[in-house]
């Protein structure tokens, strides 16, 4: 099962202050808004995701069809047949993709432990 791109978003306090923070152990901007309260940072492969305001938790992200430079891939699987498997193998999802459309969606489900994992395919 290959679920994409993966990032951590963090919900933090002060955006201004993380942007900061993280820029020092050389994360760069690579998308997002500041003033919508929300950025996309990058150092090699690893990406994080700042958002504040936006969610109680931090989340554990997938991005089918990108790889690690939100590229698109020319190959990957679609997040609704993701979905039937994570289904087959007993998985509860907390939200679901609309199975009737094509292109972008989401889902959402949680480890044992409670932490979100988003599975956004944007294209």
């Amino acid at each position: 099962m290959n679920l994409g791109a993966f990032s951590v978003n963090l919900n933090v306090k002060d955006i201004h202050k993380s942007k900061e923070f993280y820029e020092k152990i050389g994360f760069q901007t690579l998308g997002g808004d500041i003033s919508q309260n929300w950025l996309i940072l990058k150092n090699d492969n690893h990406i994080i995701g700042l958002f504040q305001g936006m969610f109680e938790k931090n989340i554990l992200t997938f991005n089918p069809g990108w790889n690690q430079n939100a590229e698109n891939l020319e190959s990957f699987t679609d997040v609704r047949d993701l979905q039937k498997e994570l289904k087959e193998k007993g998985i509860t999802l907390l939200t679901e993709a609309d199975v009737t459309s094509e292109g972008p969606a989401s889902l959402m489900i949680e480890d044992p432990d409670g932490n979100p994992i988003l599975i956004d395919q944007h294209r």
